[in-house]
């Protein structure tokens, strides 16, 4: 990522709470390894519920320049399709 793309990045990242960051810091970590997620599975992982998980992604959605989010599927939990 550039300079100038990061701070872009950061500057977006402010106007989230404190679990839309979280959310949006593992969404990033793990964005160019894998494409889908489930509301699940990430607040599983950061100790969210999914509900949280889905309440939330709209916000990261708007905000993050740097990731392409979009409701994928609901089966058993909401999906995400999640691009750098």
């Amino acid at each position: 990522m550039s300079a100038t793309a990061s701070a872009g990045a950061e500057a977006a990242t402010t106007d989230l709470s404190e679990k839309q960051r979280r959310i949006l810091a593992y969404l990033r970590e793990r964005a160019d390894e894998q494409t889908y997620f489930k509301s699940r599975c990430i607040g599983e992982a950061l100790d969210l519920s999914a509900k949280e998980v889905g309440t939330n992604m709209q916000a990261i959605e708007a905000s993050a320049e740097d990731l392409d989010v979009e409701k994928w599927g609901y089966s058993s939990s909401t999906t995400w399709m999640v691009t750098a």
